[in-house]
C-alpha cells in the first residue's frame, strides 16, 4: 500500500491498522552516537542505518521504526575527559531496549522484525536477544549488516581505496562518502586523516592489528581474538584513507544496500509466520 511515509512514528493507529491487513513485516534501524574521528559526525552510523532502512521500506513499501541511536560502544570512549563525546550503552540494557521495542511491535500484530544494524559492535551481542524474540513469541526475527569494513559484497568496484588503505573501515572512503552523500555539510575534510591501525603498545610485538576487527594476527594466522579500544590502535579514530570519498560513492552504495534490503524483505514477506505469544504483561 502508498503510504505519505514508511517510518512508523509519522503515521497514525488507522494507517498501522490498514497497513496490518497487507503486511506484518518491519524493519528497526540501529546504529550508534560514537567518536568518527575528527571529520565526520558522531550520528554516522545512525545516519547509516536511517538512509539504507528508508530507501529500502520506500522500494519495499515496508514500515520502520526511528532509529535506535544509541549503541554498544565502549572501544570509542577514549580517556575520561577527551571529549570524544561517544554514548555508549551497557550491553545488557541495550538488548533489552532492543527486546522492549520488539515486544512492541509484536504485541500490535508485526509478526516479522528486520533490525538493519550499521554498527559493528552490535553484532558481538545481538545473538542472544535475536533468539529471545524467537524463543518467546515465535516471531520470524533476523539482523542484517549493511556496511563495509572487511567485506566489500554488494558495492564491489566502488570503492578506489586499496585494501590496505581499508576503504570501508572506520572514517575511511565508504562512511565518509556516506555522509557527503547525506548532508556535506556534516563532513569535514579540512580536519580528516590518512591513518592506518597501529601496533597497540600493550600487544606482544609478535602480534599484528591491521584493522578494527576483534581479530588479530600471529604468525600469519587469526586465532586470537583481544578486547581492544580504538585509542590503543589509532590515535584519531581513522582507519584508513578517506579522501578518496564522493558523494557519488555514497549514493551508489545506499542505492546497492536498499535494493539488496528490499530484494530480502520481499523474500521475508513470503514466510509463513505463526506468532504464539503477542500478549506482553510485564510490559510495564
Amino acid at each position: 500500500m502508498d503510504l505519505p511515509s514508511y517510518n512508523i512514528a509519522d503515521l497514525a493507529p488507522p494507517d498501522i491498522r490498514a497497513y496490518l491487513e497487507e503486511k506484518d513485516i518491519i524493519m528497526i534501524p540501529i546504529g550508534a552516537v560514537e567518536q568518527h574521528g575528527p571529520h565526520l559526525p558522531l550520528s554516522t552510523d545512525a545516519v547509516q542505518a536511517e538512509e539504507i532502512t528508508a530507501r529500502a521500506g520506500k522500494l519495499a513499501k515496508v514500515l520502520y521504526t526511528p532509529c535506535v541511536w544509541m549503541g554498544y560502544s565502549p572501544q570509542h570512549m577514549y580517556g575520561p575527559g577527551e571529549g570524544t563525546g561517544t554514548i555508549t550503552i551497557r550491553s545488557q540494557v541495550l538488548l533489552e531496549v532492543y527486546r522492549d521495542i520488539a515486544r512492541s511491535l509484536i504485541y500490535h500484530g508485526f509478526n516479522k522484525l528486520v533490525f538493519v544494524n550499521n554498527q559493528g559492535s552490535t553484532v558481538k551481542i545481538i545473538d542472544p536477544l535475536l533468539r529471545r524474540i524467537r524463543y518467546e513469541t515465535g516471531a520470524f526475527v533476523v539482523m542484517s549488516k549493511l556496511y563495509g569494513e572487511r567485506y566489500m559484497g554488494v558495492i564491489e568496484g566502488i570503492m578506489e581505496n586499496p585494501p590496505e588503505e581499508t576503504p570501508g573501515w572506520h572514517s575511511s572512503e565508504l562512511e565518509t562518502s556516506q555522509m557527503l552523500a547525506h548532508d556535506p555539510a556534516l563532513v569535514r575534510m579540512d580536519r580528516a586523516v590518512d591513518q592506518r591501525a597501529k601496533h597497540p603498545d600493550w600487544f606482544p610485538e609478535a602480534f599484528v592489528k591491521r584493522d578494527g576487527n576483534p581479530d588479530v594476527e600471529f604468525q600469519g594466522y587469526q586465532y586470537f581474538v583481544f578486547a581492544t579500544d580504538h585509542e590503543d590502535f589509532t590515535p584519531s579514530g581513522v582507519i584508513g584513507n578517506p579522501f578518496r570519498a564522493t558523494a557519488e560513492k555514497g549514493e551508489a552504495t545506499y542505492t546497492r544496500f536498499a535494493e539488496h534490503l528490499a530484494a530480502a524483505l520481499a523474500e521475508f514477506e513470503k514466510v509463513d509466520v505463526k506468532v504464539h505469544t503477542r500478549e506482553w504483561p510485564d510490559h510495564a
